[in-house]
C-alpha cells in the first residue's frame, strides 16, 4: 500500500482564525457526489472547530487550575512535554512538582517556575492539593499508584502519559475510582485530539472510501518490534482505530522468535515497566463491533524511518492514511485500491476544513504535539462534567487489546472475546514447555 506525502512536502501555511467554511472534494469525485459531501462535511468541519473552542473560552476564563506535576527523573522522566504544557496555558500555574531524583528535582523546580518541589508525590499531593496533576513518568509501571494518590487526594483532573497503566487489574481500579469520585483522567494519545479526526470519520461514513473492508496499523518497527512496539506505540493506533471502528470484541494473535511462534522461553522483561514480552515480531487481528477488522503488524527493524507508525483505512474505493505525530494528519487517496489506474492517482490532504483545505487552525502541530489541546480538553471536561476525548474507559480499550494479544498467543493464537476475564498479564504464569 503506498504511503502519502512526506508531512514536510505536503506542509501548507495555517491560517490565522478557525474557519468553518464549505469543503469540496477532489475532482475525481462525481460531481453530485462532491456537492453533497461538500455539504455535509461542512458540518464535520463546524464540528470540528467547535472542538476547539476551548482554546478560546477557558483561556479567556479568570479561573486558574492549581496544577501538581509528577515525574522521576532516569525512570520515565517527564514525559513527552507532559509537565511543561501548563505553563502555556493562563488558564492554568504550576503549584509543585515530585521527583525521587535530587538533581532531576531540582532541574524541574527550575524548568517549570515552582515554588515548591517534593521527592514523594503523595508529600506533594497532600500539602498542595492540586486540582490537576499530571502523571508524567514513561514507565507504565509507576502510573497506577501515581494516578490512584491524585484521585484519592481530591484531583479533579488527571493527564497521563501513555500507555494507561500495566494490566487490565489496575485499569479496573482506576476506573472505578473515578466514577466514585468523578475525577476526569485523559491520557496523553495526542493524535486522538485532533480536530481533523471527527472531519474524517464524517467523510467515511459518508462514503469518500466506499465499504470500509479493514483497518492496518503498523508501529515504527525498529528495533522494538514486537511486543515492545505494541506497547510504546502501538497503543497510540489501537486508541484510534477503535474511534472508526468501535470497540473490539475479539482478537487472534501470534508472537514471533524469528520464524518460528514465541515460546516461555522466549519471555523477557520488556523496557519502560511494560512487563513481560516475547520475541520480535507480533501479527494480530482484531473483530470490532462495528465489524471492521483491525490489524496490528510489528516487526523488528522492518520500519522505514520516518515513514512507518500509522493507520490504513482501506475502502473499496480509495484509502485513507493517518501519519502519526505528523501535519497534515490525514491523507486521502481516491479509486480502488485493488484496480490499477491508467493515470497516477494522488494524495490529498485532510484538514479540520475538509478534503484538500488548508488547516484553518492555526499553529495546529504544535497545539496538538505539545498537548495543548489535549490539557484543555481535560479542563472543558471537568467543568462541562463530561468525559474528555481519550478517558479512562478509553485508556481500557486499548489496555483490552493489548492483553488480548497474549492470551491469544497462550492459547496457540485462538480467538479470545473481549473483555478479558483473566485481568492479570498472560505472559505472567505461562508455562508450554
Amino acid at each position: 500500500m503506498p504511503l502519502p506525502p512526506s508531512s514536510a512536502a505536503n506542509q501548507r501555511t495555517p491560517a490565522r482564525s478557525i474557519e468553518t467554511r464549505p469543503t469540496e472534494t477532489i475532482q475525481s469525485v462525481n460531481t453530485n457526489k462532491s456537492a453533497s459531501m461538500s455539504r455535509r462535511c461542512f458540518a464535520a468541519s463546524t464540528a470540528a472547530a467547535l472542538a476547539a473552542m476551548p482554546l478560546r473560552v477557558h483561556a479567556n476564563d479568570s479561573k486558574r487550575w492549581r496544577v501538581g506535576v509528577i515525574g522521576h527523573t532516569g525512570r520515565g522522566d517527564f514525559g513527552h512535554g507532559i509537565d511543561t504544557v501548563w505553563l502555556g496555558l493562563p488558564e492554568t500555574e504550576i503549584v509543585a512538582v515530585a521527583d525521587a531524583d535530587p538533581q532531576g528535582r531540582e532541574k524541574a523546580k527550575q524548568r517549570l517556575r515552582c515554588e515548591h518541589a517534593f521527592a514523594d508525590y503523595r508529600e506533594l499531593i497532600e500539602k498542595t492539593q492540586p486540582e490537576i496533576v499530571a502523571v508524567g513518568p514513561r514507565h507504565v509501571d509507576q502510573h497506577h499508584a501515581m494516578i490512584m494518590a491524585a484521585i484519592e487526594g481530591g484531583a479533579k483532573g488527571v493527564y497521563c502519559e501513555k500507555p494507561f497503566c500495566a494490566t487490565l487489574e489496575q485499569a479496573d481500579q482506576i476506573v472505578a475510582a473515578c466514577e466514585r469520585s468523578g475525577t476526569r483522567l485523559a491520557i496523553a494519545h495526542r493524535n486522538r485530539y485532533h480536530p481533523a479526526l471527527p472531519v474524517t470519520k464524517t467523510l467515511i461514513e459518508q462514503g469518500v472510501i466506499g465499504r470500509v473492508l479493514e483497518i492496518r496499523c503498523r508501529g515504527k518497527e525498529d528495533a522494538r518490534g514486537g511486543g515492545q512496539d505494541l506497547w510504546v506505540l502501538g497503543t497510540h493506533l489501537l486508541n484510534i482505530a477503535v474511534y472508526f471502528a468501535g470497540n473490539p470484541i475479539a482478537c487472534s494473535a501470534t508472537f514471533y522468535a524469528g520464524d518460528r511462534p514465541a515460546t516461555s522461553k522466549d519471555v523477557r522483561p520488556g523496557s519502560e515497566g511494560i512487563g513481560p514480552i516475547a520475541g520480535d515480531r507480533l501479527h494480530a487481528r482484531y473483530e470490532t463491533q462495528g465489524g471492521t477488522p483491525v490489524f496490528f503488524d510489528s516487526i523488528q527493524a522492518a520500519g522505514v524511518a520516518k515513514a512507518g507508525f500509522g493507520i490504513q483505512i482501506i475502502g473499496t474505493e480509495g484509502v485513507i492514511d493517518l501519519r502519526m505525530d505528523t501535519e497534515p494528519l490525514v491523507h486521502l487517496l481516491q479509486g480502488s485500491p485493488f484496480k490499477p489506474a491508467p493515470t497516477p492517482r494522488r494524495w490529498v490532504n485532510i484538514s479540520s476544513g475538509g478534503i484538500g483545505k488548508p488547516e484553518p487552525i492555526a499553529d495546529i502541530k504544535r497545539l496538538v504535539s505539545k498537548h495543548e489541546l489535549p490539557a484543555r480538553d481535560l479542563i472543558a471536561s471537568i467543568n462541562e462534567s463530561r468525559q474528555p476525548l481519550c478517558s479512562d474507559t478509553d485508556g481500557r480499550v486499548t489496555m483490552e487489546m493489548v492483553h488480548a494479544t497474549f492470551a491469544s498467543h497462550v492459547q496457540q493464537s485462538a480467538r479470545v472475546s473481549l473483555p478479558l476475564t483473566t485481568r492479570t498479564h498472560a505472559f505472567v504464569d505461562w508455562k508450554n514447555d
